[in-house]
């Protein structure tokens, strides 16, 4: 949120919200089917596609409200807590190790966040620190993301993130049914505050977040959660 703005409750806001970079591309290329589609359908001979004309507009922007990118509002004075990265809905909470490299030898808790076509994409940092190690892994196959098994087998970007109080935890997004790619938008040594935007996965995915050592988690599967705004835990404190 740019400071000295508020929440915007006007009917615009909900029907002409503001729109991720990545939405233009596919947004403006579903428009001109469209357009070009409602061009034919006048010609002579093509009226038949006229049918096809409402439609394709009505697709066209679905296609930009998939990309859509609200303000969200973390809590206020909770500097130990720790944020849902996606939107959707918790499908597992578990206790596993950290993923692939990052692997400690120690067990953490993970929760997984399960977003479907409807759910807000842009994925925001669970909680103030620095990405020390980024591990995307482009190679992968397309199993349904809310299975255990696309945590290993799909396509994935994994992050190490240290907190400002020292704890490590990790972050992965998970490339799901539909989903075909993830776009990160952080590096190595990046420091990123609470809630603020790290990347995003096209057309339904997953998100983990493996909770710091000895933390538990607050949430349960099944809870619809908020990016940037859901606590799903705390950092120790002292």
């Amino acid at each position: 949120m740019s400071p000295g703005t508020g929440p915007d409750f006007s009917n615009s806001a909900y029907l002409f919200p503001h729109i991720d970079k990545e939405g233009w591309k596919f947004g403006t290329l579903a428009l001109l089917v469209a357009v070009a589609l409602a061009v034919v359908a006048c010609l002579p001979g093509f009226g038949a596609l006229g049918w096809f004309v409402l439609p394709s507009f009505l697709l066209a922007y679905g296609v930009f409200l998939f990309f859509r990118d609200p303000e969200r509002y973390p809590p206020d004075g909770d500097g130990s807590a720790i944020l849902s990265p996606a939107d959707g809905r918790v499908c597992m909470v578990e206790e596993c190790d950290f993923p692939d490299f990052f692997a400690d030898g120690s067990k953490h808790w993970r929760v997984s966040v399960f977003m479907s076509v409807f759910n807000v994409h842009v994925n925001r940092m669970p909680t103030a620190g620095t990405v020390e190690k980024k591990d995307y892994i482009a190679a992968g196959r397309f199993f349904n993301a809310s299975l255990d098994k696309a945590s290993k087998e799909n396509e994935r970007c994994n992050y190490m993130v240290k907190a400002e109080n020292g704890q490590r935890y990790a972050v992965t997004q998970i490339a799901g049914l539909v989903a075909r790619r993830i776009v990160p938008r952080v590096s190595d040594g990046d420091r990123l505050e609470a809630a603020q935007r790290f990347g995003l996965i096209r057309f339904g995915s997953r998100l983990d977040v493996y909770l710091p050592f000895g933390v538990e988690p607050e949430v349960r599967v099944g809870q619809t959660m908020v990016a940037g705004e859901t606590v799903i835990g705390h950092l120790s404190r002292g």
